[in-house]
């Protein structure tokens, strides 16, 4: 199975005491690259988490949106600091004594001095709330996994298209190269006979002097090598896996062959065929970054 790294993921899972809901998106990236935005009185999962993403997911990056709910309570409970309460209240009455002020202290007032009535968060039951985050996660990571499938699968028949068109100018350009030579030898024999009139021609500095061109043009290595890393290329995508990284490499050395070969081109139709190959290549490198 060969999947891109792109999708999304959602699920949602609501007990009787509380819901909690998972988004997961991805993009391409050379690592594994996880974001995870949950409220703080869950970060204690986040190890977890992240093992748990793993499974799922070799190369990408991948944003986690995680909500939670309770429904058996706010969640928060407000404590009340008594001993502080009672050291603001000392401080006033001795204020009023002081200045002799008349006023009293109202209830309302003094909860409202910092750290009298405090919100805190309650806590919660780990074990139970990681059974529900787990279940929600898992079902989003299916959908994510389903999802970089089916754009794998468009991504894997697109690439055998056009790695297809590829093999085609590389038969071209070999069944090309033969011409070359012989065309060469042929107009070096007739400018060698208009500028020697009648004079006997030299067989073998002509022999010689092809032979030297044909050295400079010969790209048979440079086709041999490109056959060999397009069916490796076709063999990796049919076989599928985490196989992004290693296709990178096939199409760099691609390139790299199909440059040599532009630039020992001899003829204007090997040019232009070496110039659709490299187009190509292009267009697959480009295809392969989405690919895990």
């Amino acid at each position: 199975m060969l999947n891109s790294m792109t999708g999304f993921g959602r699920s949602e899972v609501i007990t009787p005491d509380r819901k909690i809901a998972v988004e997961v998106k991805s993009v391409n990236h050379r690592y594994c690259d996880i974001s995870i935005k949950m409220p703080r009185k869950l970060s204690m999962f986040e190890p977890a988490i992240r093992t748990l993403v793993q499974e799922y997911v070799e190369r990408g990056k991948i944003d986690i949106f995680i909500t939670y709910e309770e429904y058996t309570g706010s969640g928060s409970a407000v404590r009340y600091n008594k001993a502080l309460a009672a050291d603001y209240l000392h401080a006033l009455q001795q204020m009023k004594e002081d200045f002799g002020f008349q006023d009293t202290v109202r209830l309302t007032e003094l909860s409202r001095y910092p750290d009298v009535l405090t919100l805190e968060e309650t806590a919660i039951d780990e074990n139970e709330v990681f059974k529900v985050m787990e279940k929600a996660l898992r079902e989003a990571l299916e959908a994510l996994t389903k999802a970089r499938s089916v754009e794998g699968g468009k991504l894997r028949d697109d690439l055998l298209g056009k790695l297809d068109v590829m093999d085609g100018y590389v038969a071209e350009i070999e069944k090309a190269a033969p011409g070359i030579v012989a065309n060469y030898r042929q107009k070096l024999e007739q400018r060698v006979k208009e500028l020697l009139d009648d004079t006997e021609i030299d067989e073998s500095r002509i022999a010689m002097e092809t032979t030297i061109y044909a050295d400079k043009l010969c790209v048979d290595e440079e086709i041999v090598r490109l056959k060999s890393h397009i069916s490796s290329a076709r063999q990796a995508l049919q076989e599928g896996g985490a196989v992004g990284r290693k296709l990178d490499f096939l199409a760099q050395e691609m390139n790299r062959e199909a440059n040599t070969i532009l630039s020992k081109s001899g003829d204007l139709v090997t040019t232009d065929t070496a110039i659709s190959l490299k187009t190509d290549i292009e267009k697959v490198r480009e295809q392969i970054q989405n690919i895990e």
